[in-house]
């Protein structure tokens, strides 16, 4: 039999304290990011406007653009942004009438419609990446070089036990 844990249940051996501050800091973390206040100043600073919805479909994409090979379809943005496929399917449309992305032929599969960057698209990835990193430099200036390392490190491995624990 398989040991499933619970939401709500502890690891003995996880200092009660670590829990806390964890629990603190992601609930402003979220706080921050529901109010989208890196998005924003990535929309205002392109030639065309971008709703949030739309960047964020953007910003799907291009991951899973990366991930090799892979097809990038309306399901693969719904669990990207953790939303209901009827939603992801409303603002992927808008995402292609607004020309960021487009529909295109499955390679694996010619009846199955996949999703591309168009180059507005990948403006709007790059300007992204370029404000989000521009704000994360000043967030990350007065740290010490070995500090930003080990954050990135630990941050990332965090994300992946995230990931994982969505698995189970």
């Amino acid at each position: 039999m398989q040991n499933e844990t619970r939401p709500d249940q502890r690891a003995d051996d996880v200092d009660p304290a670590v829990l806390d501050a964890v629990e603190s800091a992601m609930i402003r973390i979220r706080r921050r990011q529901s109010r989208r206040s890196l998005a924003r100043p990535v929309v205002m600073g392109l030639d065309e406007p971008v709703d949030l919805n739309t960047l964020a479909v953007v910003d799907a994409v291009d991951e899973g653009a990366g991930e090799g090979g892979r097809d990038v379809t309306v399901g693969f943005v719904a669990d990207r942004l953790a939303i209901d496929p009827s939603r992801a399917s409303r603002i992927v449309a808008e995402a292609v009438r607004s020309g960021f992305v487009r529909r295109v032929a499955s390679q694996e599969d010619g009846r199955r419609s996949c999703l591309e960057l168009t180059d507005l698209g990948r403006e709007a990835v790059s300007a992204a990446h370029r404000t989000r990193q521009g704000f994360y430099s000043l967030v990350l200036g007065d740290w010490d070089p070995e500090e930003r390392r080990d954050f990135a490190r630990l941050l990332t491995k965090f994300v992946h036990s995230l990931d994982d624990a969505g698995r189970r």
